[in-house]
């Protein structure tokens, strides 16, 4: 497992360019952990890249950035809802204002709604698939324009749940993400010819502070702990860090040829039959 501030930093690798995180503030450290946002803004901008963290609490998204000001780097905080589209859009502007140019796009923006059909209310599972769904449609649709300007990346977290059981009754969101491949690949195709590549990271069993407000029923962290380092074949829980550097990975010149990807990291967990 792969963490903040280990290994070598190449700042060459996304010099030059200017990184869009949304969903990407630093919240509340439950149980001690961080985002996949915030791990993969300041791995971008440890990276060389000029990274714009957009998130709708104003207080989290400086939070990331001044992480990213004390190691070095260069980070701009912007406050949007990712579901509003006028947000987005002004979100984009004002990253283009401050930086001049726009390369990566990351899309973090997430929530779980545990339930199913005889639980959930229609207002749920339509608020559900507008956090995860409709706000990666949005960021595409407002910085597409721009990323043809000279080429760019779009890289989208999805989930393992996207594709089989993880042990969470929560279907809206398996849907939602599984809509998110589907939306990956065909922008993917779409776009292929005019430089923009589009992948997907499916993130596994991962230590987020997500995890401990959505998904733990009143349990303690060490029960949650211990519960989904059981579900996963690796025997622990994934990293931020884990999807941050695939994240970094596809948005490098290092996968150049490779768009239209639906890259698990999960611990094996997608190939577990039971």
């Amino acid at each position: 497992m792969t963490v903040h501030g280990t290994g070598p930093v190449d700042r060459s690798r996304l010099a030059g360019r200017t990184a869009l995180v949304l969903g990407g503030g630093h919240g509340s450290q439950d149980g001690g952990t961080v985002g996949i946002g915030f791990a993969t803004a300041t791995t971008f901008a440890r990276h060389g890249a000029a990274t714009v963290v957009v998130d709708r609490d104003a207080d989290a998204a400086v939070r990331t950035v001044d992480e990213i000001r004390r190691s070095g780097g260069t980070g701009h905080a912007v406050v949007a809802d990712a579901t509003d589209p006028d947000q987005v859009e002004a979100a984009v502007s004002e990253a283009l204002r401050r930086t001049g140019r726009l390369d990566v796009v990351h899309n973090n923006v997430g929530v779980t709604c545990l339930g199913g059909p005889e639980e959930l209310t229609l207002e749920q599972w339509r608020a559900t698939l507008a956090v995860n769904l409709d706000s990666v449609f949005l960021s595409a649709q407002k910085t597409i324009p721009h990323l043809l300007r000279h080429g760019g990346v779009i890289v989208n977290v999805s989930s393992t749940a996207s594709i089989r059981w993880t042990g969470y009754p929560y279907p809206a969101y398996a849907a939602a993400k599984a809509a998110v491949n589907q939306l990956t690949r065909s922008l993917a195709v779409q776009y292929a010819d005019r430089g923009i590549r589009v992948n997907a990271i499916l993130a596994g069993l991962i230590d987020t502070p997500l995890v401990y407000r959505q998904l733990a029923g009143g349990r303690t962290v060490a029960d949650v702990r211990a519960e989904r380092a059981a579900l996963s074949p690796t025997g622990a829980m994934g990293s931020p860090y884990d999807i941050a550097h695939a994240a970094l990975f596809l948005a490098s010149d290092e996968a150049a040829y490779i768009t239209g990807t639906l890259l698990p990291v999960d611990g094996g967990l997608h190939v577990r039959a039971a």
